[in-house]
Parts: structure tokens; C-alpha cells; sequence
């Protein structure tokens, strides 16, 4: 995530949008002279100064603030250069904070009020005033600060080429140059370029004449208010979490920061005050409508508005949005402007609830993509009233998005269809699908990757939690990809490049996929099967599993995933490469249910330099290996195939297993044609046509009796690879036997395909009496698997149910 953030701002070049620390209560203390270039060559002072001023109509006591200091573009914290502050300053009285000298003396400071040894640039830097000693472990740029750090911050000024910064970067300096607050300090319009200009150093102490600033000290609407920092719009999509094959998450740890998916500005400042009679007689000057505009982003943003709505959604809790949606009850005639706003105000600002009429006053923002006020500057609670959810239906109609109904009380009266849920554990999220479930747009014909989009819409939680310890849809069974909802309802909210609706009241997932606890019947006198098992490695804190108590519990998954399958010969993909170590632990732990020596496991001749390789087990009582077990040293295999023929023990034909793991998907390392084509295929699909090309030459220059090409091989049903294969006279099992709607064994991203697959010779096809897909896995919540770091602990069990994140496959022979 840091990654993500930290490309994100390289790309904007800048963090600070309108940056606006939160103010210096109960006065308003600011940086009013900074200098830099103090003892460098042609400089009129040794020492670089800050000058502090208080141009407040009340005495500020600057005990326990600190003034701190970052690069202009640099990785290190504000915590780096800090100096603390003590006494008290007067309105319009000046404190000097006397720095770093240079190696070239020449004049001198008046009288310090702080001495420091901050070495500030003489041309580009960022100094910030904060009310507190402690040091901001932030920088505002490389370092985003938090809310909580933002709030600390009483002032700050970021000149030159400053990447964090009010409004905009105050001017560079020079050697001879300070940057000077206009007005002699009273100026404060939150724009760092517009409220500094250069000068000649004329550093002021508390010893100069008071200069206190005309007119009334400045109310708490003019004020500068936290909300005004920059929002964390670079931050990471759910959608780029790591899988937990992976790593890190979800075994690795995660720090409790906000949800990405519910962006939560900063915390608002405001006192809240009872409502008076009087106050609901202030009118709106807008209507949310004009706010919202016809476009993406609204064109009054800067502007402070005051408008009128219903609440919709009550989510002001700090483990919520931190505010409410509001939505006009008379709205305008336009179809393309939306008639309800997000108000950022907690509860411990003023507490609505649903039905209220209120008028809210604040400055129109746009943050994340979504159109919000904040801050709010007044909250008014002036009857109830009552908002009709607007009905909508999917999909989209093509070209249309969710603009004119963001932040607008809706409901989805037809079925939808759990299509993912991959961060339903950390952030309470699923994606829902109208039509029925979505498939990848290469595994089948037919598919249009387009209307998947218009079909599908993301339901959060309302919430910022992450990994919260009550994760939603999970009773009376964790909800699987398949299960349906009728009558969605809730607010149509944006952020992180995604609309997502917040319900607004509870969602019933009727249970239409139900598992099933063995695999469907395939007949015949031989069993076959493939397993991906995601990791299974007796080495600990590798790929797998981290503790020996998540090994006994991953081991425990498998187990029953295997007893379940009953088949006479299994392929399995991703066990680790270490001799016979790991898959004779699996084996071991399957016997000692079923019995000794129900299962024997094959030796690999050549298994390769991968982490992982290909392996096999079988029934001795059921199957007699024909000949020795062989492989390929053709480089073009990563994990080289493990191959083997079989007969039956009473008799019958013989069949030869090709157990293969194709290349991956992923991009790391990819040149030329293994680029990504923009096909859908993803990285490495040449590689991975190459590895279909050499199967086929091993069948034919081994001579291989009734070939059976199975495994993971990264590659959906009509992808090149599989067509390479079916080319050289294999046919697909799983296409041939196994209905179109069922016909998957992975998810991601949303959408279900088949990267496990059975290609069988033309002779062996026709022995094949039936196959199937047993999905304990691709449509199970990862909160289920092994991993003990946030899985809610009840939700475990020792069943074949998330044993892995691909289903397994399952065909029967007649030999």
C-alpha cells in the first residue's frame, strides 16, 4: 500500500491540496518570517531564523509547541529537526526562533526568544508550527501525515519547491532573501503563495512594538480547519491487495489505519452548539443540486454553501465515515445532477440521525472523487422528513455511470449475486453482480468485459475498520460466491476509484450456492483428480504457513479436501520443493485417517530449482505405476511435469498422468511477447504457449499411453495455451462434461474462470464417464483458510472448505 501511495504522489508531483492545518486555540499563532540562508555566501545574517507571530485578539501560551523542520522533497520526518517552544505571546506580539549558523559570519540576530539548531535550505524546505513537543514521524509528502497529525499542526509554510504546503508553495528564498507573511503577519488565507512574498531578513523579537491585526479575532468558520489537509487520494484500491498466496496479507500484519475503501478526511475541529430557534431561519443560499453540478467534480468547490436535506445515512462514529449523507427532498429537474451530499461531521460535532431536516453549512471539497462538505461550520437540526429510495436497476445502461446518483438513497429491487469477496475480512466489502455471477471474458465466448462492469456493484460496510472483529454476512454461514440478495438498499457513495454503496439497512443474503460436502458422482472405475494447494510447505514462515499451529490447521484443510475427493491418483501443484519432505507429510497425515498405506506418493525425478513443484499420490490397492516416473529438463519449464502411466491392479488400460503448473500470470520479469498484450491473457502468455507446445512434444516423442494433461495452468478455457493443447488433439474434460455455469475453479477480481484443467487424448476421452469442479474454494471467503493474523478464530474448522484458492477437479475413467 505504501508503494501504491508512494507512486501516486511522485505522479501528482505535489500532495498538499488547499492545506489548512487545524488552528492554534484559543488564538492564532502563525509562522510569520522564515530565512534559510543564513552564513552562506553573500547572506546579511549568520544564523537561518523562523519568526512566530500572533495575530489573534487574545494572549496564546506557546508552552509544549515545537517548531519543526523537513526538506523541501526528502524522505525524513518533521520528528528529525524539532525545537521546542515555551512562553506566552500577546496579539501582535513577534517570537524569534534563532537557528543554525552557517560557515560565513556576518550579522547578527536580535535577541532569541528559542534558540534551535534546525539547518533549514536557504531556498526550499517546510517548517511547521506545532502544538505539541512530540516530532511528527510525517513529512507530507513521501510520509503522508495522518489525520491525527495533521491535526497537530498549528501553521505551516512550505516554500520553493515544497512538495506540502498551504494552497500552494510560498516563493523560494535565496541567501539574502526570507520569506515575509504579508500584513506583518495578519495575512492567513490558507495559500502559502499568496500570503508570503520575499524580502530583505528583518527579523522581529518580542521586543518589537506590538502589531496586533485589525478587526475581531477571526471566528471558528474562518479558521483554518484540518479538513483542509490534504486527503489521502493517492492512497491504494482494495483491488491491489496482495493474495494471501503472496503474501503478505493476509499473514503479514497490517497496521489499523483507516479503511482505503471508506476515506475518512481529517477530524473536524468545531465546538458543537445546540441548535437555536433562530438558526433555522438562516435559509440555504444553494441547493445540493447546484453543489453536486452535472459533472464529475462540483463547480463550487472552495465555496462555503449553506443547504438544506433529509438525512439518508447516519455513519458520524470515528469506526464509521465520520459523517451523514443528506439529500434534498425537493430536487431539481435535471437528471444528470445529483440531490444528495456527504456532510463530514461526527457525532461529537452535533449528532443527527435518519429523518432529520437539517441545514449545513460548509466549504464544498472534493475528496477522493467524492463530493462532500468539509468542514462544516454549522449544523442545524430543523424538523424531520422523509426520503424515498430511488429505485435503480442493473446494468448500467452503456456510457452511463453512477454520477448523478452519488451520494443518493437508492434501492436494487431485483436479485443480485455475490461476485467477490476478497475483502470482506479486512474491510467488509463484497461486489455484487446482476444477471448472475461474472466470468472472466477469456474463459468462455460471449462474455463482455464492459457490461461486467455495468453489472456489478461494490457493497461496503459503512465502516473504516479494518479487520473489524464482527465481520458482516457471516451468519448463519460466511456468504459464498453464488448466494443472493433482493431489495439492496443504502447510499451510493465514491472513493478510491470506485463507486460503493453504504447500506442503510440490513442485507440478507439468501444461501442460493450451497455447498456441497462431497463432489458430484463421476462414475466410472478410476477417480482422478487435480489440487492446487496453495503453499503447502513444511518449511515455516516461507510461502505457507507462518507457526506450526497454522501448519497443523492448513495440513488439516488439505487433508479433508483429499478424503473428500476419493480419488484413486491426485496431481498437486505448489508443494514445496524439498525433496519428498512435503508431500510425504501430506500423505502421512491422510494415512493416518484412512489407514496405512492407502496412499503412496510419487518421487519427482527432476522437480527443478522452483520454490514449489508438481507431485502426485495414488492408491497402491487401486493403481500399479507402469513404468518409471519421468519428466522433461526442457528449460522452458519453470516446474517441470511430473509424468506417469498407470493400470489398474485388477486389470484394464493404461492411462499416462502429465502433471503440470504452467507459468503464472504475473508481470514481474516479463519482456518482449511476455509483456502484456492487452488480450486479457496478462503476462507471460507466450511462455506459457511454449510450455503447451513442449506437453505435446513430450507426448509424442515418449510415446505416452492415453495422455492425461492436468493441472494448474494459468491459462482460462480460451486462452491461447488451451487452445494450443486442444489443437494437438487433447480435449478439455471439464468442457466436454461440466455445464457452462459451473464450469470454474478460481476467482478474481471479481470474476470466475477455470485455470485448473483436465486435456485428454482422443482414446482416453472416450473412457472418461464424468467430471466436476468441487468449489470448497474459489467461492469460499479467505477469512475461512488456515491463517490465524485476522480471521475471526470462530469461523475456523478443520473441513476442506477454503483448503486453498482453487477448486479442485474430478473426473472418473472407465479402464
Amino acid at each position: 500500500m505504501a508503494a501504491i501511495v508512494t507512486v501516486g504522489l511522485v505522479a501528482a508531483g505535489v500532495t498538499a491540496l488547499s492545506l489548512a492545518p487545524a488552528s492554534a486555540a484559543p488564538g492564532t499563532v502563525v509562522i510569520s518570517q522564515v530565512y534559510g540562508g543564513g552564513g552562506n555566501a553573500g547572506a546579511p545574517l549568520t544564523n537561518d531564523y523562523v519568526e512566530l507571530f500572533n495575530r489573534s485578539a487574545t494572549t496564546v501560551s506557546l508552552d509544549g509547541w515545537s517548531l519543526q523542520y523537513a526538506s523541501a522533497t526528502g524522505t525524513g520526518p518533521f520528528s528529525s529537526n524539532k525545537v521546542d517552544l515555551a512562553g506566552s505571546l500577546a496579539p501582535g506580539q513577534y517570537h524569534l526562533v534563532q537557528l543554525a549558523a552557517g560557515t560565513t559570519p556576518s550579522g547578527s540576530l536580535p535577541p532569541a526568544d528559542t534558540t534551535g539548531n534546525l539547518n533549514l535550505s536557504g531556498t526550499a524546505g517546510k517548517v511547521a508550527l506545532v502544538h505539541s513537543a512530540t516530532g511528527l514521524a510525517c513529512n507530507g509528502g513521501s510520509t503522508p501525515c495522518t489525520p491525527e497529525q495533521q491535526a497537530q499542526i498549528a501553521d505551516l509554510v512550505g516554500y520553493g519547491s515544497a512538495n506540502y504546503f498551504e494552497g500552494a508553495a510560498a516563493p523560494a528564498l535565496s541567501n539574502t532573501t526570507a520569506g515575509f507573511r504579508a500584513n506583518g503577519g495578519c495575512a492567513d488565507t490558507d495559500d502559502n503563495a499568496a500570503d508570503f512574498q520575499t524580502g530583505v531578513p528583518a527579523p522581529r523579537n518580542t521586543a518589537t512594538a506590538l502589531a496586533p491585526c485589525d478587526g475581531p479575532s477571526p471566528s471558528p468558520s474562518e479558521s483554518p480547519s484540518p479538513s483542509d489537509t490534504p486527503s489521502p487520494s493517492d492512497s491504494p484500491s482494495p483491488s491491489d491487495s496482495p493474495s494471501p498466496s503472496d503474501s503478505p496479507s493476509p499473514t503479514a500484519p497490517v497496521s489499523p489505519s483507516p479503511n482505503p475503501s471508506d476515506p475518512v478526511p481529517p477530524t473536524p475541529t468545531s465546538t458543537p452548539t445546540p441548535t437555536p430557534t433562530a438558526a433555522c431561519d438562516v435559509p440555504a443560499n444553494r441547493q445540493i443540486a447546484e453543489v453536486q453540478g452535472s459533472g464529475d467534480a462540483s463547480p463550487l468547490a472552495g465555496q462555503t454553501v449553506r443547504v438544506e436535506g433529509v438525512v439518508t445515512g447516519d455513519f458520524q462514529e470515528t469506526t464509521q465515515l465520520s459523517g451523514f449523507f443528506f439529500q434534498d427532498p425537493t430536487p431539481d429537474a435535471d437528471p444528470a445532477t445529483s440531490d444528495g451530499l456527504f456532510a463530514f461531521a461526527r457525532s461529537s460535532f452535533k449528532d443527527v440521525k435518519v429523518g432529520d431536516r437539517v441545514l449545513v453549512t460548509g466549504k464544498v471539497t472534493e475528496f477522493n472523487g467524492l463530493t462532500e462538505l468539509s468542514p462544516v461550520t454549522a449544523l442545524d437540526v430543523c424538523g424531520t422528513g422523509t426520503i424515498a429510495p430511488q429505485k435503480y436497476s442493473l446494468p448500467r445502461p452503456e456510457g452511463a455511470t453512477f454520477e448523478p446518483s452519488e451520494s443518493v438513497l437508492v434501492t436494487f429491487p431485483e436479485p443480485l449475486t455475490v461476485s467477490e469477496h476478497y475483502n470482506l475480512g479486512r474491510f467488509g466489502e463484497v461486489t455484487v453482480s446482476s444477471e448472475g455471477r461474472l466470468f472472466q471474458p477469456t474463459d468462455r465466448t460471449g462474455v463482455d468485459p464492459a457490461l461486467n462492469a455495468r453489472r456489478s456493484l461494490l457493497i461496503d460496510d459503512g465502516s473504516n475498520t479494518q479487520n473489524p472483529a464482527t465481520v458482516p454476512y457471516t451468519s448463519p454461514r460466511v456468504v459464498r460466491a453464488g448466494d443472493t440478495a433482493l431489495g439492496i438498499t443504502g447510499v451510493l457513495s465514491y472513493g478510491f476509484g470506485t463507486y460503493r454503496l453504504e447500506p442503510t439497512k440490513t442485507i440478507d443474503f439468501l444461501r442460493t450456492n450451497p455447498r456441497l460436502p462431497a463432489p458430484l458422482p463421476v462414475f466410472g472405475d478410476v477417480r482422478v483428480a487435480s489440487l492446487n494447494t496453495l503453499n503447502w510447505f513444511t518449511t515455516l514462515g516461507s510461502r505457507g504457513a507462518n507457526t506450526a499451529e497454522e501448519q497443523q490447521r492448513q495440513l488439516a484443510k488439505l487433508v479433508a479436501t483429499l478424503k473428500g475427493l476419493n480419488a484413486d491418483a491426485v496431481g498437486l501443484m505448489e508443494v514445496e520443493n524439498n525433496g519428498q519432505t512435503a508431500v510425504n507429510a501430506l500423505v502421512d497425515a491422510l494415512n493416518a485417517q484412512l489407514g496405512a498405506g492407502t496412499y503412496a506418493a510419487l518421487t519427482h525425478p527432476f522437480p527443478g530449482t522452483d520454490a514449489i513443484h508438481v507431485a502426485a499420490i495414488y492408491k497402491p490397492a487401486t493403481l500399479r505405476p507402469v513404468g518409471a516416473t519421468r519428466s522433461s529438463t526442457d528449460p522452458v519449464f519453470r516446474r517441470p511435469p511430473l509424468i506417469q502411466s498407470f493400470r489398474r491392479v485388477q486389470g484394464g488400460q493404461t492411462f499416462t498422468m502429465i502433471v503440470n503448473h504452467f507459468k503464472s500470470k504475473g508481470c514481474d520479469g516479463a519482456t518482449g511477447p511476455d509483456l502484456d498484450q492487452n488480450d486479457g491473457q496478462s503476462c507471460f502468455n507466450a511462455e506459457r504457449i511454449r510450455q503447451a507446445q513442449a506437453v505435446l512434444g513430450l507426448i509424442h516423442s515418449m510415446n505416452l499411453t492415453n495422455p492425461l494433461v492436468l493441472g494448474d495452468l494459468n491459462a482460462y478455457g480460451e486462452e491461447d495455451p488451451i487452445h494450443t493443447l486442444e489443437g494437438g488433439g487433447l480435449t478439455s474434460v471439464s468442457k466436454r462434461f461440466i455445464p457452462a455455469f459451473t464450469r470454474y475453479s478460481y476467482l478474481f477480481d471479481g470474476l470466475s474462470g477455470e485455470l485448473d484443467h483436465m486435456l485428454a487424448g482422443g482414446s482416453l476421452l472416450k473412457r472418461v464417464t464424468g467430471a466436476t469442479i468441487w468449489h470448497v474454494n474459489a467461492d469460499e471467503s479467505r477469512i475461512l483458510d488456515y491463517n490465524t493474523e485476522f480471521n475471526p478464530p470462530g469461523l475456523y474448522a478443520p473441513d476442506a472448505f477454503r483448503s486453498s484458492d482453487h477448486d479442485p477437479l474430478l473426473i472418473g475413467l472407465n479402464l
